[in-house]
């Protein structure tokens, strides 16, 4: 099969032939029909430190997809040949004290598929059927569009970030207006946030988000958080803040505009050391949540009905590619003047 691969521990990947993946008793294989690039695959292809201590090489990369199915292993029970499916990247143990009790998002020995195994930048993907997320079969004739299937992953991290708090009535704070960001405006729109906030820097992004409904979009470069709370009529600050970006200033800002009581869901990584006034997190009872990754699988389930009752997505998606084409792709996903970015796996 063709498949996108990082063969030594070194910056690049190269587009080749590999093996079609083995599928165990109770494994599942997946035509590829199209991924999403993350900024994981990112960091991968550049390899840069995180890259070299997280990543083993050789690694097919890639965990963000759609396909059909084409074969089950004899164990399986649930999912079929020819099911639209996407996948949970993440494959955990199911022995952890974690995972015995339900939490399994939590497993201390997670794998993930294209950073710890060969992922979905191939032809083929084999995953456990317990990390296959089968599409309801549609019932007025048309499916998911397999674009949208590609990036359920990365939308699962923006509605369980979203709604690690209640939001109904509440006014939100989004730093960084990237694709998860951007979703994660749209998830707290739709369950009925009174307003909703997105900073960045990148005036595309921000002008990608006024198009998604938020109420205002706000370049920090130039203006601050606070002012939005006086052009919204604000009194008292904000009431959920969601950390995005990793920006070393973003989170002292978020807590410096936040409400009493305030609760922020942190899923941005920290580009560098963070300084925090935590007199002022303990004063104000402020809580932070660290979130990584979805729930397996209350996220998905949100996530599908979302989609069916209005949830409308679509507009993150800016830029689709042949597989073929991926270093352009990869370069468009590394500048800020795109969304996401999707890859066509039927057009290598």
């Amino acid at each position: 099969m063709k498949a996108l691969f990082k063969p030594a521990a070194a910056p690049g990947l190269e587009l080749t032939e590999r093996p079609e993946p083995t599928v165990g008793a109770a494994d599942v294989l997946v035509r590829v029909l199209r991924t999403g690039i993350c900024g994981t695959d990112l960091h991968i292809e550049q390899w840069d430190a995180w890259a070299a201590g997280a990543v083993n090489a050789p690694l097919v990369p890639g965990h963000e997809f759609c396909g059909e199915v084409v074969e089950v292993g004899p164990a399986v029970r649930d999912v079929r040949v020819g099911d639209l499916v996407s996948g949970e990247g993440h494959v955990v143990c199911g022995t952890c004290r974690n995972c015995r009790a339900g939490r399994r998002h939590l497993c201390i020995r997670t794998s993930s598929v294209g950073v710890d195994r060969d992922g979905a930048f191939a032809e083929y993907v084999a995953l456990p059927e317990s990390n296959v997320w089968v599409h309801a079969a549609p019932t007025d004739g048309a499916g998911i569009d397999p674009d949208l299937g590609a990036i359920f992953d990365p939308f699962g991290n923006a509605v369980h970030t979203a709604l690690s708090f209640p939001l109904v009535g509440e006014d939100v704070l989004i730093t960084g207006a990237g694709p998860i960001g951007l979703m994660a405006a749209a998830v707290a729109r739709h369950v009925g946030a009174r307003f909703v906030v997105v900073t960045d820097v990148s005036p595309y992004r921000l002008d990608l988000a006024r198009r998604m409904g938020v109420d205002l979009a706000l370049d920090v470069s130039r203006d601050s958080i606070a002012t939005t709370q006086h052009t919204l009529g604000m009194v008292e600050g904000f009431d959920v803040a969601l950390e995005m970006s990793g920006h070393p200033s973003a989170l002292p800002d978020v807590i410096a505009n936040l409400n009493h009581g305030g609760r922020i869901a942190m899923l941005g990584l920290p580009s560098a050391p963070i300084e925090i006034d935590w007199a002022r997190v303990v004063t104000h009872m402020i809580t932070i949540k660290g979130i990584y990754g979805r729930e397996m699988f209350e996220t998905w389930y949100a996530m599908s009905a979302m989609l069916r009752s209005g949830l409308d997505i679509g507009a993150v998606i800016t830029h689709r590619f042949p597989a073929g084409d991926w270093a352009e792709a990869f370069a468009t996903a590394r500048g800020a003047r795109c969304g996401k970015v999707v890859l066509d796996w039927t057009e290598v």
